[in-house]
């Protein structure tokens, strides 16, 4: 079975930017380029010179800046069929020409209505755009520069296949290497039969092989996604059709529903480029485990993505279910059609309502906590219930919120203090330790509630000590509610805790709480690293 590559042409820079809302700036575009570099992108469309004195620039300095890299793509810039355009788009690529780098791109409509609609009178004048055609193509060619020619709309030529042919013979005998057959409206559909575009294709590219027996002509694909066949539509012109090159943007952004997404084509190719069922194996030059740079880089600075996009999208490679994280933990592949490492993506889990112990467990023990298999399930309903409405789910930092709930030792619902002569009395409703639902004590001196409830932790936290403690107003005014800030010294390290109330004590207390339930949680369940690594 003989290898065939298939070329990457990315238009990001050129159609993606002509879709509402995805225009970037200089530094951007150049930014842009050098990703499509990492990649490994064959042709970078780099603009449309003639349509602005930016889009000139543009092109101008990624051509000067590929120039003498021979590990760059070439750099290309369309053009209608038009004297000044032609020569405007060889002026801004003229810097990569020595170094065979410059593509120019040029099209004319051969779709009836899309010719009437944008040539007016010209579209009656067949013979004069055949004479145009092959001028300046060849124009471009003894300029030194590659061509590339796109019957547009090709897909919807209608009656024109003729036409199309003769456009196709002098641009060819005019010196252009590339036709690309674009479905510019993206309507294309195989259940079309002979009417389809790629049929098209494999009859002209066997016309244009008999008559110019000695060129190398490429067959290109530019697909639309209107109907959302970009990717059928494409994969087609080159498994079932003479395309050996593609064409297409990064998340398939472009005019209208955008066009074929250029990460699905790599993995699509990556994938089942190999197979039984035609008599080439094909292969891209690209690079798959930089495609989630470059797709984040567009979701940034032209388009967001949809979260569900396929390949690079957020949620492409996050998993929620208990089954399937559970699943996934195991084998990365277990519930993913690819390693999402192949891109650069990581597998990750936001725990919510359908998930399960399993899936608590690894993000606990990820984070430095002990989770065991007995109790695991019990934490995990406990996460869900503590953020019964976050349907969505939640971050990992919140499950640890809700760990750290499930474990404190000390939950109190009611802060109340007494005074009397030479003795404090303290009344605590809720959990204390081993105290499921109220904890009374009576101490004698005249120490603070503070101090007598300092009293109360250390009997189960031996050695539990106050080093700093600092009390402060809110807002201005008696109506203010205070906040204290207590650090304790435990096991040699120190914890912060905060608490509010309108009482100045009972805040005191409620950090003093917060403290103590962090030293504690810590003592006992955080994962020992050391004794861990050793057992290991």
């Amino acid at each position: 079975m003989s290898k065939q590559q298939v070329k990457i042409f990315d238009t990001t820079l050129r159609d993606g930017q002509q879709c509402p809302g995805a225009g970037m700036t200089l530094e951007n575009n150049l930014e842009y380029a050098r990703l499509a570099k990492r990649v490994g992108i064959d042709i970078v469309e780099a603009g449309f010179p003639s349509a602005s004195q930016l889009d000139f620039k543009i092109v101008k300095l990624i051509a000067e800046e590929f120039a003498d890299d021979t590990n760059s793509p070439i750099v290309a810039g369309l053009c209608q069929l038009r004297e000044q355009q032609v020569d405007m788009t060889i002026e801004a690529l003229a810097p990569a020409i020595a170094g065979n780098k410059a593509m120019l791109h040029v099209y004319l409509p051969v779709d009836p209505n899309l010719m009437q609609a944008s040539l007016g009178s010209y579209a009656d004048q067949k013979d004069k755009m055949l004479e145009d055609l092959y001028r300046l193509v060849k124009r471009a060619a003894d300029a030194g520069l590659a061509v590339e020619f796109s019957p547009e709309g090709y897909s919807r030529m209608g009656d024109n296949f003729d036409f199309v042919t003769d456009t196709i013979r002098s641009v060819v005998s005019a010196g252009a290497t590339i036709i690309n057959c674009p479905d510019t409206i993206g309507g294309a559909c195989r259940l079309e039969g002979e009417d389809y575009f790629v049929e098209k294709m494999k009859k002209h590219a066997a016309i244009i092989r008999e008559e110019f027996p000695d060129k190398d002509i490429t067959w290109s694909a530019h697909c639309h996604n209107d109907f959302g066949l970009a990717l059928d539509n494409t994969m087609n012109a080159v498994f079932h059709g003479p395309a050996t090159q593609i064409e297409g943007c990064f998340n398939g952004i472009g005019e209208r529903a955008g066009n074929v997404s250029l990460e699905q084509c790599i993995m699509y190719i990556k994938h089942f480029g190999e197979n039984n069922v035609t008599e080439r194996s094909f292969y891209t030059k690209a690079k798959p485990d930089n495609l989630q740079v470059i797709s984040d880089f567009v979701s940034e600075h032209m388009l967001p993505r949809q979260p569900h996009w396929p390949i690079s999208g957020e949620n492409a490679a996050k998993h929620s279910s208990g089954g399937h994280t559970n699943a996934i933990i195991k084998n990365p592949c277990a519930y993913q059609p690819f390693d999402p490492a192949e891109v650069g993506k990581d597998i990750s889990f936001i725990f919510g309502p359908l998930s399960g112990g399993n899936h608590a467990k690894q993000i606990i023990e990820t984070s430095g906590y002990q989770c065991d298999d007995k109790e695991k399930q019990a934490i995990a309903q406990h996460i869900k219930d503590f953020f019964q409405d976050r349907r969505k789910g939640v971050t990992d930092t919140e499950l640890m919120t809700a760990y750290f709930d499930y474990r404190t030792p000390m939950k109190i619902t009611q802060f109340n203090y007494v005074r009397k002569d030479n003795e404090i009395g303290l009344q605590l409703e809720g959990k204390f330790f081993d105290h499921p639902d109220r904890f009374d004590a009576t101490y004698q001196g005249d120490d603070s509630a503070l101090a007598a409830l300092s009293k109360a932790i250390g009997e189960h936290l031996v050695g539990i000590a106050i080093e700093t403690y600092k009390s402060e107003s809110l807002e201005e005014g008696v109506a203010s509610k205070s906040q204290s800030t207590i650090i304790v010294s435990y096991g040699g390290k120190h914890f912060t805790g905060v608490g509010e109330d309108h009482d100045i004590e009972v805040s005191a207390l409620k950090a003093l709480v917060d403290a103590a339930n962090q030293a504690y949680i810590e003592k006992h369940y955080m994962i020992n690293t050391e004794s861990a690594a050793a057992t290991a």
